[in-house]
């Protein structure tokens, strides 16, 4: 599928309520629980979706569209350890969908063209990117971690399941 505002603020805008649906008033083994070592809990992934609505997709977006530099700040992928401390998931939920709502009326407030999703900005490992393909990433980046936090839950009943794991396919990646 070729790339359209349109399309990707479809899922854009459902993430919040999806997580909010998925997560809310579960207990502490779904919303904490992991897959091992070096890997994100539900509340962790949830952090990250805050930390990036605030530093990476609208900032990025900004400086491609008004810096005359266009580097793009580099990406703490770890800041959320630090700033969900504290938090309830009913906090980082909350906070996720103002956060959210308010960057996609910013980005419909762009109204963008044809040839500002073709500007560019730097990305400190990718190098050039378009706005296109970064608004892109960023539906993706949601559905990642959306199966990504769907994955981690299933995985808790892996050993549970028995026999199945063979059929159950979120189990075995």
């Amino acid at each position: 599928m070729k790339f359209s505002i349109d399309k990707g603020l479809e899922v854009l805008e459902k993430t919040p309520n999806t997580l909010i649906n998925l997560l809310e008033n579960l207990s502490d083994e779904w919303i904490y629980a992991n897959e091992g070592e070096n890997t994100w809990s539900p509340f962790d992934v949830l952090g990250h979706l805050i930390h990036g609505e605030k530093t990476d997709w609208i900032p990025r977006l900004k400086i491609i569209l008004f810096e005359d530099h266009k580097h793009f700040v580099p990406f703490d992928r770890f800041a959320q350890f630090e700033l969900s401390q504290g938090k309830s998931l009913t906090d980082l939920l909350i906070e996720f969908k103002k956060l959210r709502k308010e960057n996609i009326r910013y980005l419909h407030s762009l109204n963008l063209s044809v040839n500002q999703l073709q500007l560019t900005g730097i990305h400190p490992e990718f190098g050039t990117v378009t706005a296109s393909e970064l608004l892109a990433a960023w539906v993706v980046h949601d559905l990642g971690h959306i199966a990504q936090v769907s994955r981690t839950m299933a995985k808790q009943y892996k050993e549970a399941t028995g026999p199945w794991p063979k059929y159950l396919t979120i189990l075995n990646k």
